[in-house]
């Protein structure tokens, strides 16, 4: 199993609090989200994880550097913006067991999700699967459209409604078969470009905890509220 985790974003919705640290570095009850991140991923045997960095890489690497209590990193940097899907594809040369499945987390997602319950749900012959997390106000996000049988069917853009609803929680597991989807070319989408194309893509549902610390809000709640 290979995992990557996306660092690369702009985080322009923090305003000065990222302006010379990646939001991936922000502190949380005494860990970094990374972390976070890389203890969940060590409960399910990752000992590599690949880091997608790109907007203040050095500051990563300078702080983090190859190794984290036990898990060997290595950084595919950006050299260009190459958005969501750019950046895994980038990403995904720089694993080591190209035929194993990967993880792939978003760098500022904070989630009680138990990974290895997700892995178990993975079938081989399918494309992947994606977590769906239930939020209350699901109005600042795009939800997930999909059957009783957990196929995704689609996204389904922001529609402004403050009710409770399950969103793309940042979590994806792909199996080798999923790079197919990748369009030719550097700059995409992994919403927009690859997840429409694929056929048998499931969705992980949940109800656990979960946070995107992206804007000042939530980063704010989850230095308060956020548990083990």
């Amino acid at each position: 199993m290979n995992a990557i985790i996306l660092c690369g974003g702009l985080s322009t919705r923090l305003g000065d609090i990222t302006k010379s640290i990646p939001k991936t570095l922000l502190e949380i009850k005494g860990k970094t989200v990374l972390g976070w991140q890389l203890e969940k991923l060590q409960h399910v045997g990752i000992k590599e994880v690949v880091l997608a960095a790109g907007h203040l890489s050095e500051v990563l690497h300078r702080e983090v550097g190859l190794h984290h209590n036990g898990t060997q990193l290595t950084y595919a940097i950006e050299q260009e913006r190459l958005g969501t899907g750019g950046a895994i594809k980038h990403a995904w040369d720089y694993i080591t067991q190209p035929k194993e499945p990967v993880i792939i987390l978003n760098g500022d997602v904070l989630t009680a999700v138990d990974l290895a319950d997700m892995v178990h749900y993975l079938d081989d012959k399918s494309d992947g699967i994606i977590l769906g997390t239930r939020v209350e106000d699901a109005a600042p996000y795009g939800t997930l459209e999909y059957d009783a049988q957990f196929h995704l069917i689609k996204f389904k853009e922001k529609e402004g409604l403050r009710q409770p609803g399950y969103i793309n929680g940042g979590i994806y597991i792909f199996t080798p078969q999923a790079r197919n989807y990748f369009p030719d070319k550097k700059a995409f989408s992994i919403e927009y470009d690859v997840f429409p194309n694929m056929t048998k893509l499931s969705v992980y549902q949940s109800d656990r905890p979960w946070v995107d610390i992206g804007v000042p809000d939530r980063l704010a709640w989850a230095r308060e509220r956020w548990q083990s």
